[in-house]
């Protein structure tokens, strides 16, 4: 993903998190930056029901495709 905002003070860290729960349908508190705080790379926790999440990634696949 590429995001505007600039890589200061963890701006887009957070709107990673913001764009991701949206995206997911998930409260922001449901999504955990787990490591890569200061790389390009990420890992991120997404909490919820797994089939609910399974398909809203489903769905963001198909419309990227």
């Amino acid at each position: 993903m590429k995001l505007a905002a600039a890589p200061s003070d963890g701006a887009a860290n957070e709107a990673l998190v913001r764009l991701l729960a949206k995206a997911m349908g998930v409260a922001k508190r449901d999504v955990t930056l787990v490591s890569g705080a200061a790389a390009r790379l990420k890992r991120l926790h997404i909490s919820g029901d797994p089939a609910v999440l399974a398909d809203a990634l489903n769905h963001i696949i198909r419309d990227k495709a």
